[in-house]
């Protein structure tokens, strides 16, 4: 999901509480609140030797002990306006940082709207080969592992 759609489903339903469910279908606690909105720019280079950049939006969530806590569609909507000045585009791609029980980010892949409650689903990250076609056994004969000395990568 991207930042526009987010704010787009907060500005439409500022009444509705929002609900985070974590890979393993846990809902993070409703009490949380989000304590950072944060710019992540990750430059890197593949094993391949390709030069890349991946850019994100980052709500971090928090567990306090104030259980009757709950954040409204409205008011985050309001904190990513206040943040609109360090996110330099809607297009960026929103995941929630969370402790469970390490910290990790979790992208949001879906939502779904009930008369009281926006809930967005989260899915877990998995690593990557982003060189396939220069480390996999598949693509390149002479190497007899993903990422062989042979291969060229790694």
């Amino acid at each position: 999901m991207t930042l526009f759609q987010l704010s787009k489903l907060l500005n439409d339903n500022p009444e509705h509480l929002i609900r985070f469910i974590l890979p393993n279908k846990e809902a993070i606690p409703s009490h949380y609140h989000i304590t950072e909105v944060g710019h992540v720019q990750k430059n890197f280079i593949d094993c391949g030797g390709t030069s890349r950049t991946s850019s994100t939006c980052v709500l971090q969530a928090w567990i306090a002990n104030d259980d009757d806590h709950a954040l409204k569609a409205g008011k985050l909507a309001s904190i990513l306006k206040l943040a609109h000045q360090i996110l330099p585009s809607g297009e960026l791609p929103v995941e929630v940082e969370f402790e469970a029980p390490y910290i990790s980010q979790f992208p949001i892949t879906t939502s779904e709207r009930s008369s009281d409650t926006l809930v967005f689903q989260l899915e877990a990250k998995r690593t990557d080969c982003l060189a396939k076609e220069k480390c996999l056994v598949e693509s390149n004969p002479e190497s007899s592992s993903c990422c062989s000395p042979k291969s060229g990568c790694c």
